[in-house]
């Protein structure tokens, strides 16, 4: 329990400081916007309704704005952004529009009313309490320019309708306002359902680490009650293979062969369900190369299972160092398994890599997954098998493939059967890797 309260507040505040730089770069593009907007009405009033403005200053404003945006739009496209930096970039606008305010009119200028705009795109960025200093910033803001401000030669007359300056700024502001809240408010919150679909995908895997910890405990105990029965058993098998009725009889011997092969098969599931369990890495690391790790991997699978059923396509790099344990080695052998059972036939391994990753595609002829298997595929419990505790076996491979930084998919094939596909990161069981970890 400790372990989880430590871990699970970090989860809200990494999806918020993702989320977080993709609401900054919104705001990035509702500042390019602002620039376009203030330089075309500074053109429209100074030249085309003849109202004297300070236009040095006021472009200067808007290129020191534009010079923020720059920058803003640089350092945020890789790096996330915290609630702080956000604060801090809707101030920067709040302040440049009280400058353009201050420098135009003050509140008799009818675009005063773009605080609005940043009070409520503070409302949705920030928490409550960041979004109360936004407000109490544009109030501020507002009454500190009744009284400071250049004033501006303009007449307000409601009568004259549009043909009067004051009340076409108060349309193009009320429509400006209304376009561009529309617009960003969609994509805000599409960039908060995309937060919380992140957040619940991580309480799910959480959820299933959780699963597996549970089960790694229930291995264990397992493994202590199976061992001596399972010892005993190859000690006795191998006392029977002395014996003159077994030794004589080739039947019989064969039988026995077979029993004690299903023995080490056993022992060899306990020892894996244990690492996988536990951790991708276990204690039976063992330097090999990939042509070898295939090699061998595909021969215990054939040894331990009835049939000749499996058929190997290879386009690998075989001389490539790699580290080999029974984790990985159950993780394919637990699909290959699933494979049998659904096909019993016709079974291909297709093997291949590139420089970064390795590939394992193992297809089946049998009647494919059903489409909800195919939505739910890795969660526990998902089998068509029809038996209780079904479906855990792929639930292993999909959690050790994700521990290796690799993933799990599953797909139905147009000309019948099923595949599913383990993609694995080289660099994750490479040999290189293991040594600069010190093992």
């Amino acid at each position: 329990m400790s372990e989880d309260a430590h871990v699970a507040p970090s989860l809200p505040a990494a999806a918020d400081d993702a989320i977080g730089r993709k609401n900054m770069q919104l705001l990035v593009q509702l500042r390019w916007i602002a620039v376009a907007g203030q330089i075309a009405t500074i053109v429209v009033v100074q030249y085309g309704l003849r109202i004297d403005l300070p236009v040095h200053a006021m472009v200067t404003t808007v290129l020191a704005l534009a010079a923020f945006n720059v920058a803003s739009f640089i350092y945020w496209r890789d790096n996330d952004a915290t609630e702080s930096e956000t604060l801090f970039a809707l101030l920067v606008d709040v302040a440049a529009l009280t400058v353009q305010l201050h420098l135009s009119g003050g509140t008799g200028n009818p675009f005063v009313f773009l605080y609005l705009l940043q009070v409520i795109l503070g409302a949705l960025l920030l928490r409550p309490l960041s979004a109360w200093a936004m407000l109490a910033t544009t109030v501020l803001c507002f009454a500190a320019l009744t009284r400071l401000h250049r004033p501006l030669r303009i007449t307000a007359d409601a009568s004259a309708g549009l043909s009067d300056p004051y009340v076409l700024g108060l349309l193009l502001c009320f429509v400006l306002d209304a376009v561009l809240l529309a617009v960003f408010v969609t994509r805000i919150n599409a960039n908060l359902r995309a937060r919380a679909a992140y957040l619940a995908d991580l309480r799910q895997r959480s959820a299933e680490e959780e699963h597996i910890v549970r089960m790694g405990l229930l291995a264990s105990g397992a493994a202590h009650e199976l061992g001596t029965p399972l010892a005993t058993l190859a000690v006795i098998l191998g006392d029977w293979r002395r014996m003159a009725p077994f030794r004589d009889d080739s039947e019989l011997r064969a039988e026995l062969d077979e029993m004690q092969a299903q023995v080490q098969r056993c022992k060899t599931i306990v020892t894996g369900i244990l690492l996988s369990a536990g951790s991708a890495r276990g204690e039976a690391s063992m330097p090999t190369t990939l042509g070898a790790f295939i090699d061998d991997t595909v021969a215990h699978w054939r040894a331990t299972r009835a049939g000749d059923a499996l058929r190997v396509t290879a386009a690998i790099d075989a001389d490539r160092p790699i580290i080999s344990d029974s984790a990985l080695k159950q993780m394919i052998d637990n699909v290959l398994d699933n494979a049998l059972e659904a096909s019993p036939r016709d079974i291909v391994l297709d093997v291949r890599n590139d420089e970064e990753t390795l590939m394992l595609a193992i297809s089946d002829g049998g009647p494919g997954f059903q489409v909800e298997m195919i939505k739910e595929f890795g969660k526990p419990y998902q089998s068509s098998k029809g038996r209780p505790g079904g479906g855990l076996g792929l639930f292993l491979v999909v959690n050790v493939a994700r521990t290796l930084g690799g993933s799990a998919t599953a797909r139905n094939n147009p000309e019948g059967g099923a595949t599913v596909t383990l993609t694995l990161p080289l660099s994750a069981i490479s040999l290189a890797s293991e040594d600069e970890h010190g093992h």
